[in-house]
């Protein structure tokens, strides 16, 4: 549009100052096809101001360079397929065939930063001893030193998938995380730390948030619906590894769960990492004995103590279904 006004502009001066322009045009001997200036304004002194309400209005504007258009109620279902379809085309390009999906709490930190936190609660008790908030929030940090074990494992996990290939270039497995810090930032720190490339599907929330630095920008996306990301973290998964979370790992992890057991996915393995922390977590027992849940549906997944173990399992556990990851 802007380009459309500068000609308007330039030939409109030029019409009003009766150039040579304007007397080449008269004498025919212009190559200027006769929509390519407006109207005379000798011919209709209105012309310039109708023009200008026309190339004010936004339906003259571009449809994909409308943004109200774009992001109106009805051409929703045009941004849920460009929502999927760029990142399902870089993901093609790059040649990602399976992915290892990593899900578990943005909360959880390396020891170093978890340490650092505890020592400035501790400080703070000194000084206001009765805190209760202060006593809470070091309640929590005592166990966010406990978790940070799970950060060092989902960094080994992505280095035992990152090196698993032929090359740092071979993404024929891939580490695909939710791109955000805590687990997520682990695993695919693991893949960096071994020179692989690892996938990070990131989602535009009210508030701020970056990815985590240790994804490949190239393979890095940023979603608008939950949905679409969804989809993209299941279209490959060739396993699921989740570690200790909240709301969104539940969501994820459930989510999952349903799928198979509907079979409405085709079951892949899915390792909770922490049987400790899962078992306070969900009392999957009580929910067989409840009835809500048939015994089967306890063998969809499995535990595992460590990230060696959770890559061996997935491994072994495709080439029973004499479908291995990775060809002789």
């Amino acid at each position: 549009m802007r380009f459309i006004l500068k000609i308007y502009k330039e030939v409109h001066e030029h019409l009003k100052k009766n150039t040579v322009i304007m007397n080449d045009m008269k004498k025919n001997k212009t190559t200027t096809f006769p929509w390519e200036h407006p109207k005379l304004q000798e011919e209709d002194p209105q012309s310039l101001k109708l023009i200008q309400k026309i190339l004010k209005s936004p339906t003259y504007t571009m449809a994909e360079e409308d943004k109200a258009f774009l992001n109106s109620y009805e051409t929703r279902g045009i941004r849920l397929e460009l929502d999927y379809l760029k990142a399902e085309l870089k993901m093609k390009e790059y040649g990602i065939k399976h992915t290892i999906v990593v899900f578990g709490s943005a909360r959880i930190v390396e020891k170093e930063t978890a340490m650092k936190r505890l020592s400035t609660l501790q400080e703070m008790l000194k000084k206001k001893p009765n805190d209760r908030e202060i006593l809470h929030e070091l309640y929590v940090a005592q166990r966010m030193v406990g978790k940070s074990i799970y950060y060092d494992d989902a960094r080994k996990l992505g280095q035992l998938v990152g090196k698993s290939g032929k090359s740092s270039q071979d993404c024929h497995v891939t580490i695909m995380t939710g791109g955000g810090p805590g687990i997520m930032e682990a695993a695919n720190r693991g893949a960096h730390d071994v020179g692989a490339k690892s996938i990070g599907l990131n989602i535009k929330l009210p508030h701020e948030q970056y990815p985590n630095p240790y994804i490949t920008p190239e393979l890095c996306f940023l979603f608008h619906y939950f949905a679409m990301r969804k989809l993209h973290f299941l279209t490959r998964a060739k396993a699921l590894v989740i570690y200790p979370g909240g709301f969104g790992t539940f969501d994820e992890l459930f989510e999952t769960l349903t799928l198979i057991q509907t079979r409405k996915t085709e079951k892949i393995p899915i390792v909770l990492i922490g049987k400790s922390y899962w078992n306070k977590a969900i009392n999957f027992e009580f929910l067989q004995d409840e009835g809500v849940i048939a015994p089967q549906d306890l063998d969809i997944f499995i535990f595992a103590d460590n990230a060696e173990e959770a890559w061996e399992y997935i491994l072994t556990w495709h080439k029973k279904q004499k479908q291995p990851l990775y060809e002789d």
